[in-house]
């Protein structure tokens, strides 16, 4: 393991370390009394365990990644270190150190014996604690500090120093040191303090102007006697950061000066080079995430959910996170970058490349959009908001204390009715079957009558079939009183059950005295005692569902009736072998194949799912009205799927309020909301992901035993504007979070996954108002 390599030594020559058993009687002696203080058998146990440098683990920063596996996310850890091989740095650093740290280094014994011999004297007399100095005592050390050891510091140190200079040349020592020693700022070893203070890197195969200069690396190296600030005196003790105060700089200069003065006795500078160099005042600003790059674009949102749902997985549960951040981790998201770019550029409403219908609109309009993979639960794209570090208005995630954070759920109005309707092709009832369907309509075994105080169901808009709609004529129009009375036919629990089995695993539901909206988990109970907590209004969407949840349930449609539990990441690794994978897996809903085709067909005849790039898609509007009015929107929404990609698309306010544009208008609707978006972004999303169409099309449905096609049907969709038919009517009766939905959609032959996150034991808060 000896190194052949020359390094530069006093006088700028280079000098050979050849090592000499004569080094090993003083390093004994030394050895022996401060054994005498310590016991021989500790002794004996440093001798055969210490840990030599290719044994340490030292902490390094975990990156998180693209699906690619190539493309960075994201930067996680304090500890921001890079190792670069000693003979790849260039010698501004290497100098510095010894000048700053070790003048004696090249031609010391690895051990500092005065300084030994003081600590084991003080150690056998009671008296106070001594230091040593030499650099491959301060390596040794950190080694023994990294590994956990509590024995006596000096004893360690001294072992430690003398294996070293035993077994390593000193380059390769000093290249240990130089790659692990802390500079401050989250910054360990030369190389990240250089990126870290002055965007620069020690590599000499770099360009001139983009290499550490010889005065940066001495107030780097500076840094080193002190990296962060004293805590229990920041101001008093600040180190030798020269941005940190004023007596920090004066505390850096200082020590610049003396280590220029060590670098010309050593002969690496002369006195006239000494001279003319000049302190730099290049030194960056602190940056209080340095070492964490990244984290505040709307893909930390994606990183966030990253780390809850590795804390549920067996290699990290129970751990702190910084077990993972500081790890030195290579983690494989599901995001795919091509679909991330199509979300962001559709669903922030605040850039250029949002949907015209959606630019330049009041500061409280937000939009959240979310795309998972049909028959793998990969969450594809996420867009929760514009910030990693802000409001999550796509779903909701546990923090590291166990606390929920997010904002992500919102009713779904007319957007769920895809779960009744699943449910209700799944249970033989066909999309041709009749309903009476009226403008209104009393229910009184749900207290849906003229003398309650929520009156009966309404219809937003109105139909040409009516008051006698086939069920997909309903579904198209979005009548509410078809659903009410689908809904009390199929019970509540059914449909609970359908939206829970596709994918939707919480709702909320509104509890009397609790002004927000509470987390129901539709897994922790039987579907049966679940519907107990919400009443019929459930099937309008009335309850909210978060974005994402509502997302893995057109997946699980598009997929065919094959759920796959919606997921974050795809692997983990640690030095190219593998610390965890995603398990992929499906459950079967029980949807035959007339009951996927029925579905499809139903809702690939909504206009606003219409795509003009070939694709076949089938999709729902959503909109949910403020409070109990008739005339004012404050919650939108576009879901669908293709068979290759399905997504959720949420369209609201960040405080509540009605929906209004910046012309005064309040006709905001899924149709006129959503729906833009949601179409923009699944034409450039699969678009980017350059598949093949005509491999994923939609069944035709036989329609067995069906009565004729009714005369007043609606038009296959077009590409004029939707018009805006998918408002529930008011519905101010308080319930709970609705049922799980059934899937239906494009069988696949992809697998999918077992959940990874255990339910939060907290609930999320809301931004909603009252249900309507």
């Amino acid at each position: 393991m000896r190194g052949t390599g020359e390094t530069p030594g006093p006088a700028g020559a280079t000098t050979a370390s050849p090592k000499r058993k004569r080094r090993r009687l003083p390093v004994v002696l030394a050895v022996c009394v401060l054994l005498a203080g310590c016991g021989l058998v500790a002794g004996g146990y440093y001798f055969d365990s210490m840990p030599t440098p290719s044994d340490l683990k030292l902490p390094e920063s975990t990156t998180v990644f693209y699906a690619d596996g190539r493309t960075p996310m994201a930067k996680l850890g304090a500890q921001n270190r890079t190792i670069v091989p000693y003979d790849q740095m260039n010698d501004s650093a290497k100098q510095a150190i010894v000048a700053a740290e070790d003048r004696t280094f090249w031609t010391n014994r690895g051990i500092d014996f005065k300084g030994v011999l003081r600590a084991a004297w003080a150690n056998v007399s009671g008296g106070q604690r001594q230091g040593a100095s030499t650099l491959t005592q301060q390596y040794a050390r950190i080694a023994a500090d990294l590994r956990g050891v509590t024995y006596s510091r000096k004893l360690r140190e001294a072992v430690i120093a003398w294996k070293l200079d035993d077994a390593y040349t000193k380059e390769e020592i000093l290249g240990f040191y130089l790659n692990t020693v802390p500079f401050g700022r989250g910054a360990y070893g030369i190389e990240a303090a250089a990126q870290t203070y002055f965007g620069k890197t020690v590599r000499r195969d770099a360009p001139p102007e983009r290499q550490l200069t010889q005065a940066e690396a001495m107030v780097l190296c500076a840094m080193v006697k002190q990296p962060e600030a004293d805590p229990a005196d920041p101001e008093g003790t600040p180190g030798y950061d020269p941005r940190r105060n004023a007596l920090a700089k004066q505390n850096s200069i200082d020590r610049w000066n003396y280590i220029r003065d060590g670098m010309v006795k050593l002969g690496y500078l002369t006195s006239q080079q000494a001279a003319d160099l000049a302190y730099p005042d290049t030194v960056r600003p602190i940056d209080k995430d340095a070492g964490r790059s990244d984290l505040d674009r709307p893909t930390g949102l994606v990183v966030n959910h990253v780390l809850a749902e590795l804390r549920g997985t067996e290699p990290f549960r129970g751990k702190p996170d910084e077990v993972i951040r500081d790890g030195g981790y290579r983690i494989v998201t599901t995001i795919d970058k091509r679909v991330q770019d199509a979300a962001e550029a559709a669903a922030d409403i605040r850039r250029d490349t949002a949907p015209r219908a959606v630019r330049g609109q009041p500061r409280n309009w937000q939009a959240a959009l979310v795309a998972v993979e049909p028959g793998t639960g990969r969450v594809l794209g996420y867009y929760g908001g514009d910030k990693g570090s802000g409001a999550d208005y796509a779903g909701w995630y546990s923090d590291e204390d166990g606390q929920a954070r997010g904002f992500g759920q919102h009713p779904p109005g007319s957007s769920f009715k895809v779960y009744d309707l699943a449910a209700a092709v799944r249970d033989g009832i066909s999309v041709k079957e009749r309903f009476d369907s009226p403008d209104t309509k009393e229910f009184p075994a749900s207290g849906r009558t003229k003398g309650s105080a929520a009156g009966p169901i309404r219809n937003a808009e109105r139909a040409p079939c009516q008051p006698d709609c086939a069920l997909w004529e309903a579904t198209v129009a979005s009548l509410n009183v078809t659903y009410f009375e689908l809904t009390e036919r199929l019970g509540t629990d059914k449909v609970i059950e359908m939206a829970r089995q596709a994918g939707v695993e919480s709702m909320w539901e509104t509890v009397r005295g609790n002004p927000r909206p509470q987390r129901v988990d539709l897994r922790s109970d039987p579907a049966d005692e679940v519907a107990k907590r919400f009443s019929t209004e459930v099937g309008i969407g009335q309850y909210g569902i978060t974005v994402q949840d509502h997302a893995n349930g057109m997946a699980t449609f598009a997929a065919g009736g094959k759920r796959a539990d919606a997921h974050f990441v795809r692997s983990v690794s640690k030095d190219d072998e593998e610390v965890w994978t995603e398990q992929l897996r499906t459950t079967d809903l029980g949807l035959d194949r007339e009951a996927v085709d029925q579905l499809d067909w139903t809702l690939r005849r909504v206009r606003a799912a219409k795509l003009d790039n070939g694709w076949d898609s089938a999709g729902k509007t959503g909109t949910w009205q403020a409070g109990k009015s008739t005339t004012q929107n404050v919650h939108t929404w576009m879901v669908g799927w293709t068979g290759a990609l399905a997504s959720a698309v949420w369209l609201g306010t960040t405080d509540g309020k009605p929906l209004r544009t910046s012309d005064g208008s309040y006709d905001v609707y899924g149709s006129t909301g959503a729906a833009p978006i949601w179409r923009q972004f699944m034409t450039k999303a699969t678009e980017a992901m350059k598949l093949d169409p005509g491999k994923y099309r939609f069944g035709e449905p036989k329609f067995p035993g069906d009565t004729p096609e009714p005369t007043a049907s609606a038009p296959l969709p077009s590409t004029a504007a939707p018009t805006p038919s998918d408002s529930p009517s008011p519905s101010p009766t308080p319930s709970s979070p609705s049922p799980s939905p059934e899937p239906t959609g494009r069988p696949t032959s992809r697998p999918t996954l077992t959940p990874t996150l255990p339910p939060p034991p907290t609930i999320t808060p809301t931004r909603t108002r009252g249900p309507r």
